[in-house]
Order: structure tokens, then C-alpha cells, then sequence
């Protein structure tokens, strides 16, 4: 009985999982969609629990070219946040954090 319920459980959760990733991935391709100016101009003002998500999933390419578009200060501000969600995303397992989807 906890086999087939553990079974269950795990099915919910990588549907869960899969649910989450295709919503993100939506945004994304909103984002990548965009001219990078306009997109820059968003990035420059939205949260941080969204913006990191987002440019971790965006293209490496079009990553570059909305950094390049924001304000100075924040897009360092992003890029040393995204770096170090990433350090966390690569630690040793229990280390504690998410683990992100890299799509670039």
C-alpha cells in the first residue's frame, strides 16, 4: 500500500513539476519575443523572484542583449543573483535551494 501510494505521490509531483516548467517556459518565450529594449526596460523594475527565473531560462544570446539594454547597476545586480542561484543549484545535494531550470 505505501509502495502504490509513494508511486502516486512521485506522479504528482513530476506532473506538478512539469506544470511549473511549462508555465515559466511561456513566460520566457513572452520575454524572448520582445525587442530587447522593451524587455530591458520590464527587467530593470521587476522583482527579483521573477526576473532571475526568467533569464535563467532565456536564451544565452537574448539573455545578453536585454543585460545590455538594462540599467547598469541592476543588470549586475541580476547577473551576480543569477550566479549565485546557480552556485546553489550545483552544490552538493541537501546543500539547500532550488534547483533551477538553465535554459541557456
Amino acid at each position: 500500500e505505501l509502495m502504490t501510494l509513494q508511486t502516486k505521490l512521485e506522479a504528482l509531483e513530476k506532473a506538478r513539476r512539469d506544470r511549473n516548467e511549462s508555465n515559466w517556459g511561456e513566460l520566457v518565450k513572452v520575454y524572448e519575443g520582445m525587442k530587447p529594449k522593451d524587455a530591458a526596460t520590464i527587467f530593470n523594475d521587476l522583482d527579483l523572484a521573477v526576473l532571475l527565473p526568467v533569464l535563467d531560462r532565456m536564451k544565452a544570446a537574448k539573455t545578453a542583449i536585454v543585460l545590455a539594454a538594462m540599467q547598469p547597476d541592476r543588470a549586475r545586480l541580476a547577473t551576480t543573483r543569477l550566479a549565485e542561484m546557480r552556485n546553489k543549484a550545483n552544490a552538493a545535494p541537501g546543500a539547500g535551494g532550488a534547483v533551477p531550470k538553465n535554459g541557456t
